[in-house]
């Protein structure tokens, strides 16, 4: 209930047998009982009710008496004033905008054995399909949306023909995991159309020197920037000594080849260079002599680490437990430069860590983040360039101040020069995170990130200058 408010009373008008406040005697709030009041009371308060009620009247009189005088003035003035025009009708919605992105890969044969660290059937393809989904989220709130193409080649079929399938059907912007020459090829072949090709896959240096294209961007490393990443975290912990075991595939000797440059670009020491011949021991699942000829190939070897070269995984983990004096292992095994792995969880990335592994049963590989981090880098010049041609967004992502986030602490960017991938390199093991390179302390005239990998002034890529096509 309400409360009310007691009139004042004076102490004589109470009668002699009533309580203060009325006599409250029960448990009723004080304010729900109105005290006695006499005869002489009731009166002045009739009196004093009438003079309000005269008051009243006086002041409505005066109100009313303004309202006829304000009124008209108010009423001649909004008629001399010219009507206001009707509200614009709203403009229509800007269509949406379709970006078409094509995927072009060989498809993987399945290995001839049990090898629990074979790539699965759909690496790479599988960090696209995620950074798809991070793209239309964006895209839903500009007016964007998002297509891939999956172009996966059985044995014999044209990448040439498959890429230029993808340009017709619209897809201009093409992730592309194929070897060297085959991306080359597939380069020369769409030259003069508008199509950008994003490369995550080969990771050879003269796709970034001699052989570079200006309609090729390089999200995947460079053997050389990988290299590098280990040559700088040695140098740092002052393991100067090096001691090399070469594979005999080709693709072990440029890893080889890139791992001499750089002991030599941060001022190691090569004491030994060797070549393995004794087969493909890490894969082999008996003891035999020639496990003991390759106990005593690393006897007397004087090095802090030895850097294997073996991209095929054939004998590296071997050597690792079976060196004849103990010795740190590097390179394709031990400890290894990548550019992801399951064990990173700083700067964000256990959220994109736990997206991917819901989603795929497996955990995130190198090349399903390089997938992931060039799709990615399409929606943001899409988005900032508030485009869909496929000319511009590549363009785009050229420019100085584009930049994306990588989880990795620190923004990503492509290098005008190469059209190469600026960013750092993990070193793992297979359950730990050892360090990121560039390292502290190692400097460089526009961002420590352009440490690894071939520099500006030592490049044999001259897009820049225009004697690249």
């Amino acid at each position: 209930m309400a409360p009310r408010l007691l009139p004042l009373v004076p102490p004589d008008s109470v009668p002699a047998n009533t309580a203060p406040f009325g006599g409250l005697t029960d448990n009723r709030s004080a304010w729900t009982k109105r005290p006695a009041i006499n005869a002489s009371h009731q009166g002045r308060m009739r009196k004093f009710q009438g003079m309000r009620l005269v008051s009243g009247t006086r002041v409505l009189a005066l109100v009313c008496a303004s309202a006829w005088i304000i009124l008209p003035a108010t009423a001649d003035r909004a008629a001399a004033q010219p009507a206001s025009p009707p509200a614009p009708s709203a403009s229509p919605a800007a269509p949406a905008q379709d970006i078409h992105i094509g995927y072009l890969a060989n498809r993987r044969p399945a290995p001839p054995i049990y090898d629990y660290e074979d790539d699965p059937a759909d690496v790479g393809i599988a960090g696209a399909r995620i950074a798809m989904k991070d793209n239309a989220t964006t895209g839903r709130l500009v007016g964007q949306t998002y297509a891939l193409d999956e172009s996966i080649l059985d044995k014999g079929q044209s990448p040439v023909d498959a890429a230029k399938a993808l340009v017709d059907k619209g897809a201009g912007l093409i992730v592309a995991d194929l070897p060297a020459d085959e991306l080359l090829a597939v380069s020369d072949a769409l030259k003069g159309r508008d199509a950008t090709i994003l490369n995550i896959g080969a990771e050879d240096d003269r796709l970034r020197n001699a052989d570079c294209r200006a309609n090729i961007d390089h999200f995947a490393p460079s053997r050389q920037m990988l290299t590098d990443a280990l040559a700088q975290f040695l140098s740092a912990q002052r393991w100067r000594n090096v001691f090399m075991v070469v594979g005999l595939d080709p693709a072990d000797t440029l890893y080889a080849e890139a791992m001499r440059r750089s002991v030599k670009k941060f001022g190691l020491k090569l004491t030994g260079d060797k070549p393995w011949t004794f087969g493909p021991l890490a894969r082999q699942r008996a003891d035999g002599p020639i496990r003991a000829d390759a106990f005593i190939f690393t006897r007397g070897v004087d090095a802090d680490m030895i850097v294997v070269a073996d991209e095929a995984g054939n004998f590296g983990d071997f050597v690792q437990y079976h060196t004849a004096e103990p010795k740190l292992i590097g390179g394709t095994q031990g400890l290894t430069p990548a550019t992801w792995s399951r064990v990173l969880d700083a700067w964000g990335s256990a959220q994109l860590q736990n997206r991917f592994v819901r989603t795929n049963k497996r955990p995130m590989r190198p090349l399903d983040y390089q997938a992931w981090t060039a799709i990615r880098a399409i929606g943001e010049a899409a988005t900032r360039a508030h485009s869909a041609s496929a000319k511009e967004i590549g363009a785009y992502m050229l420019r100085q101040d584009f930049e994306i986030a990588a989880f990795k602490g620190v923004p990503v960017s492509l290098r005008t020069w190469d059209r190469q991938l600026r960013q750092p390199i993990l070193l793992v093991q297979p359950k730990m995170l050892v360090s990121l390179s560039p390292q502290t302390g190692f400097l460089h005239p526009i961002t420590p990130l352009d440490s690894l990998g071939s520099d500006e002034p030592e490049s044999g890529c001259k897009i820049r200058s225009g004697g690249n096509p």
